[in-house]
């Protein structure tokens, strides 16, 4: 039997976390994603922040969804 880190929702398209290693990557892209808001706000002006902030977000989210994709119930839109 395969255990599976994400499964499928019920409604819709997508993922949940479904053992501690799900947990621990949404854990981990939630953290990344508000240390480096956090470093880039330091470090840059508003402008700039904004301007880098926005890259490194869609960069995490697509990682994101490959480790989903990857370790996951195939998804598909469950109506």
């Amino acid at each position: 039997m395969i255990k599976y880190w994400f499964k499928a929702k019920l409604y819709g398209w997508g993922w949940y976390p479904a053992s501690w290693h799900g947990w621990l990557v949404l854990l981990g892209f939630i953290l990344l994603v508000g240390g480096g808001y956090s470093l880039f706000e330091k470090f840059f002006s508003e402008s700039e922040t904004l301007f880098f902030f926005i890259p490194y977000t869609l960069l995490l989210i697509l990682i994101l969804m490959i480790i989903c994709y990857k370790t996951g119930e195939k998804p598909r839109w469950r109506g």
